[in-house]
């Protein structure tokens, strides 16, 4: 039963190629589009998006059109084809703003630039055009029922960007503080960690990123001249300032203490002479 149950399924499935070779062989647009959607229907989208290829670039205006472009901007979007996707998608939401699928394709189109953000130690331009797509449809779409899962992409995405710039502070601070520093660095990193904290007041690094700002502030006092060191002290005491006001109970508490005290003691000695 198992041998002809396999025989019956091989033999179905080469009369489906030998159909489908066919109909791809043949100039008729018709049955291409025929095929195309029923093979869109069966969910064998590869075969489906050869055949709607064909017959896409000369079939504008024409009865059936809207759907055809529906279905081929969906084969790219479901065979994970993100960057031909974001840009069928698109182009279907311009080319039919009165379509009864228009807040489907602008989301799944906003969502393949979603897909196409990278990890977050390299460029994050594709994260800042996704970001700005997803912030569209929800202005766009209010009460669409993709809201909620375009928010949250588009929180995924910005705590992918508050992860970047946290990291390019602290890998400033890491020069710092393994020794492998260049003169510039202590400058580099509180000015990097002064852009993320203005960049991101709310962000979930921002206690750690106050805590090295002042370890940045701390190492460049503790090894400054005599003639900058009282300056550069105090500003250490200001950063440890700040990052005491947000950090009710930290990992960084003995370190930051230890680092205090020296630094409370370093300023005495300014103060007794």
């Amino acid at each position: 039963m198992k041998k002809l149950l396999y025989i019956l399924t091989a033999a179905i499935f080469l009369i489906s190629c030998s159909e489908y070779q066919k109909v791809y062989k043949n100039e008729e647009v018709a049955p291409k589009y025929a095929l195309g959607e029923k093979l869109y229907n069966e969910g064998d989208y590869k075969r489906a998006r050869n055949l709607f290829e064909q017959i896409v670039p000369g079939y504008a205006g024409k009865p059936g059109a809207e759907k055809l472009m529906y279905m081929y901007g969906n084969t790219m979007f479901l065979m994970e084809d993100y960057i031909t996707s974001s840009y069928q998608l698109e182009r279907f939401v311009k080319k039919y703003p009165r379509s009864e699928k228009i807040e489907e394709m602008s989301f799944k189109s906003a969502k393949s630039y979603y897909m196409l953000s990278p990890r977050f130690s390299l460029d994050q331009e594709d994260t800042n055009k996704a970001i700005l797509k997803l912030q569209n449809f929800m202005n766009t779409y209010p009460k669409s029922e993709y809201f909620k899962e375009a928010s949250d992409l588009a929180l995924e995405l910005d705590d992918k960007l508050q992860l970047k710039a946290y990291d390019i502070a602290k890998g400033y601070h890491h020069r710092i503080s393994s020794g492998t520093q260049f003169r510039d660095d202590y400058y580099a990193a509180i000015a990097a960690f002064n852009n993320f904290l203005n960049d991101y007041p709310g962000s979930k690094y921002k206690e750690k990123a106050l805590y090295y700002k002042f370890d940045t502030a701390y190492l460049l006092a503790i090894n400054s001249t005599e003639r900058r060191k009282e300056e550069r002290l105090k500003d250490a005491i200001k950063y440890y300032n700040k990052w005491k006001q947000s950090a009710a109970e930290s990992e960084f508490t003995e370190e930051a203490e230890k680092h205090i005290a020296e630094v409370n003691q370093e300023l005495e000695k300014f103060n007794n002479q």
